[in-house]
């Protein structure tokens, strides 16, 4: 048998790619001596002028390479994401005091669901270990905050493509937990079948209804599907690989269906291929933020029904020049014709033109309450 002429190309890279890996790891200690550096100095974390600067630069180099640009820039957006948010860690830990290591967290379960996904990579950023506690119902995770049973909850609660998650916003008008956290997780739905089988013989599909909300242009494609609903994209791929049968496939994620050892038929076919879920993270206890770094300010509130009264409280808000990043409207249950208003502010609730304009709202509404704030996730 003669000797596989890849070999020592293949350990060329390999060693590369450690190499790699190394300086990867170099960076990243700088960027500690750097937010040390900024605490000191009390310098905000972001330069969004430097990083700009910084990735044109290394675009320009690269082309001396032979490297593609969208390749550069992809790369440098991820580390210098994961560098901001080492340093936002880092500072937060130090204004809260917070030495917290590991930490048990629910999410919409079972395993290999999107809000399992959101969760790793929240975790990822905050803590060396956690303990997975997946739940069946985003009341069961409420609840699972509320009793003590886990640190913290990752609930999804807006996509870009179908839009509020309606019964996320009207659990958070019942509790007494704080968001405490934010992050922003890219959707690509996949068709996951058993590995022996092809598109065509597809019959039965099963996911959680905002999937299939999301990608209903793809579905149109193919009218003789079955539409199966379930609780979780995880729990439809679970079924999947139980039945176990050429004909049936799942709508989830790649990683998920790893998991449960099933193939891509196809993906990226969402109707909006610009898909994103945004998660909230719900903790027992507020948080502080540091005002080095971007934060958001999020309240509910209710407004009288004469006429003009929420434009009269969104002007407190332009008085104040304050950014609006959400407005959404719920019933309030058992009140009929009433609503309850959720607000995403851009801003920093410890700063005086917040307390002021939070001052002003209490006192022309009927209800106002801060929900959170806590680090906004717009790396960029």
């Amino acid at each position: 048998m003669t000797d596989n002429p890849l070999l020592p190309l293949r350990d060329k890279i390999t060693a590369l790619d450690k190499h790699l890996l190394e300086l990867i790891a170099q960076r990243r200690e700088l960027s500690t001596e750097v937010v040390n550096t900024k605490i000191k100095a009390n310098i905000p974390v972001r330069d969004i002028e430097r990083e700009q600067i910084l990735v044109r630069t290394l675009i320009e180099q690269g082309k001396k390479h032979h490297l593609d640009e969208m390749l550069i820039k992809r790369l440098y957006q991820l580390i210098i994401e994961d560098s901001v948010l080492l340093q936002q860690r880092i500072l937060q830990e130090n204004i809260n005091q917070n030495t917290l290591k590991s930490a048990k967290i629910a999410f919409l379960g079972p395993k290999g669901s999107y809000s399992h996904s959101a969760t790793r990579r929240y975790a990822s950023h905050h803590f060396d270990q956690i303990e997975e506690s997946p739940c069946s119902s985003f009341k069961d995770i409420f609840e699972h905050v509320e009793n003590g049973l886990v640190d913290y909850g990752i609930l999804p609660i807006e996509n870009s493509s179908s839009g509020s998650i309606n019964e996320v916003y009207d659990l958070l008008q019942k509790t007494n937990l704080h968001i405490i956290g934010e992050l922003s997780l890219p959707i690509d739905h996949c068709i996951l079948a058993d590995k022996q089988t092809t598109l065509d013989k597809i019959d039965t599909v099963y996911s959680h209804p905002q999937p299939f909300q999301q990608c209903s242009n793809f579905l149109e494609n193919y009218p003789n599907w079955k539409i199966v609903y379930c609780d979780s994209t995880s729990s439809a791929m679970e079924m999947v690989a139980k039945i176990n049968q050429p004909n049936v496939a799942a709508m989830g994620n790649k990683d998920g269906g790893e998991l449960y050892g099933l193939k891509v038929l196809d993906h990226n076919f969402a109707n909006q291929k610009e898909n994103i879920t945004r998660f909230i993270v719900l903790a027992r206890k507020e948080i502080e933020v540091s005002d080095q770094i971007p934060a958001k300010t999020t309240i509910i509130m209710k407004t009288g029904q004469q006429a003009g009264a929420l434009v009269d409280a969104l002007l407190i808000l332009r008085n104040h020049n304050i950014v609006m990043n959400k407005l959404e409207s719920r019933p309030i249950h058992g009140n009929p014709w009433e609503e309850m208003f959720y607000i995403d502010l851009q801003g920093n609730l410890e700063t005086i033109k917040m307390q002021q304009a939070l001052k002003e709202l209490s006192s022309i509404t009927l209800f106002l309450k801060v929900l959170g704030c806590y680090p906004s996730d717009s790396i960029f």
